[in-house]
This record gives structure tokens, C-alpha cells and sequence, in this order.
């Protein structure tokens, strides 16, 4: 989760923000984006089919960040909303509402129902099969 603290005026402030391997998140995530209304996932790594389905089914996408750059993705925060879970859960697990700007993700699962990892997986699986019956 976020390194976030908070500034002497109240407000939040990111301070680096690396993503978490997010497949750990799957047995709850679709309940977690019915729940909340979710539009968005920020991870790595890619989700599971609940997840994707969920995604479809209101309107949401994965946006896969990539590892090591935290420090980059929190100067896209241009802007803390609000939080949610912080105390519950603790600053890094906590929901975070954030405004971004020109923020370093790539969308790889969507609300149509397609997703990179899955389609990378079923070539890599493909060209593994080739390579055992050679």
C-alpha cells in the first residue's frame, strides 16, 4: 500500500504509492468493486476471472502499475478526496480517493471483458505445449 502522511494543514499527502501483488486480493475483490461502486483497481499483476467478471458487471477496470516506481505514481497524485478503512485497517490497506494526473498505469483488464494477463496466459500456455510434443 501508500506511504501517506499527513501535512500540518490536515490534508494527505502520498509519498510513495508501489502496488501490491494483487491475485491475493482476488477471493474478495468483486465484492470489494459491487460494494463500493468501484471504477478502478490499482495493482500488479493482474486479477482472476471473479475479479473480471465484476469488472464487466459494473463498469470497472484494473489499471496495472508497474512495481519499483513508487515514487513516481505518488507524484501523479495530484490530490487526496478522502479515505476510507484507515482505521480499520491502517493507513496502507486503507481506501484511498485520489485525484491523478497523467498517472503511470496501463488498463489491462476492462469492462468489456478482456484481459491481458489472461490472454498472455493462454499464448504462453500454447507455446509451452508446442515446445513439450516437440
Amino acid at each position: 500500500g501508500p506511504v501517506v502522511r499527513q501535512r500540518e494543514d490536515g490534508r494527505w499527502e502520498f509519498v510513495a504509492a508501489g502496488p501490491t501483488t494483487s491475485i491475493r486480493e482476488e477471493p474478495y475483490e468483486a465484492d470489494v468493486i459491487a460494494h463500493f461502486g468501484l471504477r478502478g483497481v490499482i495493482g500488479k499483476g493482474g486479477m482472476g476471472p471473479r475479479t473480471l467478471r465484476a469488472c464487466q458487471e459494473h463498469g470497472a477496470v484494473y489499471f496495472h502499475a508497474v512495481g519499483g516506481a513508487a515514487s513516481l505514481i505518488a507524484d501523479a497524485v495530484s490530490e487526496v478526496v478522502s479515505v476510507y478503512k484507515k482505521e480499520e485497517f491502517g493507513v496502507p490497506e486503507a481506501f484511498w480517493v485520489v485525484r491523478v494526473e497523467d498517472f503511470p498505469v496501463v488498463v489491462t483488464m476492462d469492462s468489456h471483458g478482456h484481459s491481458i494477463h489472461g490472454e498472455v496466459e493462454a499464448v504462453s500456455k500454447e507455446a509451452l505445449e508446442r515446445l513439450i510434443a516437440t
